[in-house]
C-alpha cells in the first residue's frame, strides 16, 4: 500500500515525525478501529482517529443527538439534533475525509452481536456509559484477540485503561472491575 500525493500532503505533518514517518502513516491507513459509543469520549476520539489517518472506522451507537449533548460532544451540531449519533458521525466523516472508510451500526453492543461488529478490528475503543456494555465489549475483545482501550467519565472523574486480556498473563477490563457489577448496571 502506498499513499497518493493528496494523502501525502494531508498527512505531511505526521510523516515528518521520525516516530511515524511514511511507513507509520501507511500502517495507520491499513488499520481498522471499532469505536463503541459516540458521546463525550467517542465524539472527540472520532475526530482524532479520522485526523490521524486511520483507514477504516466502525462506529456503534444507538442513541440520538439531543441539544444537551452539544456542549461536550464536539462531533455534533444543531442540525444533528433528533438524528442518530451514528448517522450524524458518518455525515461528519464524509465531509472531513471522504477517503476514510466508515461503517455504522445503530445498536447496542451485546455478547450476541459483538463478534460480528468487531470483525477484522485491530483495536476497539469503548467509550460507553454502562457496565453491561463495557463487560460485553471486554469479553468479546478477549475472545477475538483484540486489544481494548476503555474510557469512562462521570462528573469530574474519569478512568482510562488499555487492556490486552487476550494475551497470557495480561488483564482484561472484567479483570480490572471484577464481577461486582450486575449485567444490568
Amino acid at each position: 500500500m502506498s499513499l497518493s500525493p493528496a494523502r501525502l500532503e494531508r498527512f505531511a505533518r505526521h510523516i515528518v515525525l521520525p516516530e511515524i514517518g511514511g511507513a507509520g502513516q501507511v500502517a495507520l491507513a491499513g488499520k481498522h478501529v471499532v469505536l463503541i459509543g459516540l458521546g463525550g469520549i467517542g465524539s472527540p476520539a472520532l475526530h482524532y482517529l479520522a485526523a490521524a489517518g486511520i483507514g477504516r472506522l466502525t462506529a456503534v451507537d444507538d442513541d440520538v443527538v439531543d441539544a444537551s449533548n452539544l456542549q461536550r460532544q464536539t462531533l455534533f451540531s444543531e442540525r444533528d439534533i433528533g438524528h442518530g449519533k451514528a448517522v450524524a458521525a458518518k455525515r461528519w466523516v464524509s465531509g472531513f475525509d471522504p477517503k476514510l472508510e466508515m461503517t455504522i451500526h445503530d445498536c447496542r453492543v451485546t455478547a450476541e452481536n459483538a463478534p460480528a461488529l468487531f470483525e477484522d478490528a485491530d483495536l476497539v475503543l469503548d467509550g460507553t456509559d454502562n457496565f453491561a456494555t463495557r463487560l460485553a465489549v471486554s469479553d468479546a475483545c478477549v475472545a477475538a484477540g483484540i486489544p481494548l482501550l476503555s474510557a469512562a467519565v462521570g462528573r469530574f472523574q474519569g478512568q482510562v485503561g488499555a487492556f490486552a486480556g487476550h494475551r497470557a498473563g495480561e488483564a482484561c477490563y472484567r479483570c480490572f472491575v471484577g464481577d461486582a457489577f450486575d449485567a444490568e448496571d
